[in-house]
């Protein structure tokens, strides 16, 4: 890609790589062949992170990580695309389809495709953190209004990158990402912000929370401005802890003082088992992680923050980092960010808490701040009666299905939950409707704390919280949309493999499914209530099979 400066126009002289849905397509381009948009069609839609760079090539934090990007991506039954032939191809811009880096926040799939040469992503839509992560580290994105100009050779002026983008992210792109622009423009604020809530209009809880912890910009946001907002609680899990660490000590230096770190917190919780990872064992790549445990063990030991890790004298870890936040740390009306897609999960306190990149988090670490959109409000109202056997996760697998999500409208969306069937949820099947939101697409998913939040808290965590008057939504308020979910009109849900999207009614199935193995748990359906399900199945159940039940914490084994 020709010149650097902003204010000039960026020709982009490398190859361009279509993502066709057609494996020969993507073939024929790594080969050497120069296709034409039409040549690739149809595109591949929703390619997601774990494609971009699949869990076992994340063992580095650096510009090794070009040697990966796509050797996940899927076109047909084939994976095309294999280690080093990005880089190897001269590529410098990829075209996708709609929703666009969808899954987990790992950071490390923008920092792939940068490392391997890609400059510009093209694509119908983008899911929202991939989009952010391009931002922050200095990769261009923009949709197909200047992909004939640029495959002409056309020089485009840098400022139409920034079209349709909010302020706060075109000086995130003109400063070259997100740490030299806080370095800039952020203002010094030691200790938490508090702002006065405005009364000028009925406001949704989500959009108090916002108001009263808005740093920037001064004054009332507009939906789809950026902001700034001091955070509480700032956590990070051991895929990304060295590098959330490795990017802040780049910006702000070794010796950079921790903004709160007594609201930091290292979860070591996805990696500890890796020595029961086939892929891991078979391809040698057990010691790569022990890089990433030394990353995340030296950021522990070096700074005040709080930490959870490995069990002392039995195998596994104290919890999955986004339950062990709502079981022991979350709280209604906080915000709360951490490097997991499915951060949403402490939503269901009534709190706002969303998934961020490395990038984000190191930023926050040191100044205490954290960068999102003003987004818009969805009210899910959920009536009726969910038939005996039907759970939480049926009323999301429904959404899954609805063309509202389907067609990507839910993406950075706030999906505020509520009606007669979630105000009888237990709190853990609340936790369901949040934590999925990274499925949906969605920003975060939020519950009103009432009487079952203020117990949940006594009994759980010895907390006793007074629900402030604040903490609702106002009659009146105003939503983008509101969505009603009949549960009588609904049936058992299971999905299919490959994606929570792919759900069915059970009704459906032609026969029944053989089982050969059976898994229950996770941050999702790992919790107490789902836990008393399984005992429930478990009692009637016929003939035994392999069965592995994880816990999503240590407070569910009781």
């Amino acid at each position: 890609m020709e010149t650097t400066a902003v204010d000039q126009a960026l020709k982009f002289i490398g190859r361009i790589l279509f993502l066709s849905a057609n494996p020969d397509a993507i073939s024929r381009q790594l080969a050497g062949a120069d296709l034409t948009l039409a040549d690739c069609e149809p595109l591949r839609d929703n390619v997601s992170t774990d494609e971009i760079t699949p869990v076992t090539v994340m063992m580095t934090y650096d510009e090794r990580l070009g040697r990966y990007p796509y050797v996940g991506f899927k076109a047909g039954d084939a994976l095309p695309v294999g280690e080093n032939t990005v880089r190897n191809g001269g590529f410098e811009v990829t075209v996708a389809g709609e929703r666009y880096g969808k899954g987990s926040s790992r950071e490390s799939s923008p920092l792939a495709e940068k490392s391997a040469g890609i400059r510009l992503i093209i694509a119908r839509s983008f899911e929202r953190i991939y989009r952010q992560n391009c931002d922050n580290i200095g990769i261009l994105t923009t949709d197909f209004g200047i992909l004939d100009r640029i495959v002409a050779g056309e020089a485009i002026p840098f400022e139409e990158f920034l079209a349709g983008r909010d302020e706060v992210t075109r000086d995130v792109i003109r400063a070259g990402g997100l740490l030299p622009y806080s370095k800039l423009h952020l203002p010094k604020v030691t200790g938490k912000h508090f702002a006065p809530i405005p009364t000028s209009r009925p406001l949704t809880l989500a959009e108090k929370i916002i108001a009263r912890r808005k740093v920037l910009p001064e004054g009332e946001a507009a939906t789809g401005d950026g902001i700034i907002l001091s955070a509480d609680w700032r956590f990070s899990h051991d895929y990304f802890t060295g590098m959330c660490a490795h990017f802040m000590h780049e910006a702000f230096g070794d010796d950079v003082t921790l903004e709160r770190p007594d609201e930091i917190i290292a979860f070591q919780d996805h990696l500890v088992l890796v020595n029961r990872s086939y892929p891991h064992v078979k391809d040698n790549m057990v010691p790569a992680v022990e890089g990433l445990f030394d990353g995340h063990r030296h950021f522990a030991a070096k700074y005040p923050v709080r930490s959870h890790g490995q069990l002392k004298g039995e195998e596994g870890v104290e919890g999955i980092c986004h339950a062990m936040m709502a079981e022991t740390y979350a709280l209604p009306g906080q915000v709360v960010v951490g490097t997991d897609s499915h951060t949403p999960h402490s939503g269901s306190l009534g709190c706002l808490a969303f998934g961020a990149g490395a990038t984000d988090i190191a930023n926050s670490w040191a100044t205490g701040l954290i960068r999102c959109k003003m987004p818009e409000i969805v009210r899910i109202e959920v009536v009726g009666n969910l038939k005996p056997g039907m759970s939480a996760r049926d009323i999301v697998q429904y959404l899954l299905q609805t063309e509202f999500v389907r067609t990507g409208k839910a993406i950075g969306m706030v999906f505020e939950y509520t009606g007669p069937v979630v105000k009888a949820m237990s709190m853990d099947e609340r936790a369901t409707l949040t934590n999925m939101m990274a499925e949906m697409g969605g920003f975060t998913g939020v519950v009103e704390p009432d009487d079952k939040t203020v117990a949940f808290l006594r009994e759980r965590r010895g907390v006793e919280f007074a629900i402030e008057d604040w903490m609702r939504s106002d009659a009146g308020a105003a939503y983008k949309d509101v969505i009603t979910v009949d549960c009588d009109s609904l049936s058992p849900m299971v999905a299919r493999p490959g994606d929570p999207g792919n759900a069915v009614p059970l009704a459906t199935l032609e026969e029944p499914v053989a089982l050969d193995i059976a898994f229950g748990g996770s941050c999702t359906a790992g919790k107490r209530k789902d836990v008393d399900i399984y005992h429930e199945v478990l009692k009637w159940g016929l003939d035994p099979i392999p069965f592995t039940l994880q816990f999503c914490g240590i407070h569910g084994r009781v």
